[in-house]
């Protein structure tokens, strides 16, 4: 499934997606935006530290499923370059900035309530 267009302001979760894939139960949302917080702060420094191709596909599929198509596109450059053995120091910049852009909106939700 192609990730939406980019956009300069876009913002880091696509909430209405979030709420179709659970069904608008908020709790379970919550439940969901604190799972992938967690992975996806821990996937992105593992990423750093050593590359790995099959945590970067597990990331980019959670990233599409919560709504965060940013990261999910990030993540699916450092695949490409990953493969094409490419410098990865700009992508995986791009792919830590954004997971941390995620999860400080996921904290910000969650605290919310």
């Amino acid at each position: 499934m192609p990730s939406p267009s980019l956009v300069p302001d876009e913002p880091p979760l696509d909430l209405e997606h979030l709420s179709r894939m659970t069904c608008g139960e908020q709790g379970l949302e919550r439940d969901v935006l604190a799972m992938f917080a967690a992975q996806a702060g821990e996937a992105a420094g593992r990423l750093g530290r050593q590359p790995d191709a099959a945590l970067a596909h597990t990331l980019k599929g959670s990233a599409r499923s919560v709504g965060a198509f940013r990261l999910a596109d990030a993540i699916e450059a450092y695949e490409d370059d990953l493969r094409s053995g490419a410098d990865m120091a700009i992508v995986l910049e791009a792919v830590q900035a954004e997971a941390e852009r995620v999860c400080a909106a996921i904290d910000r939700i969650l605290k919310r309530s």
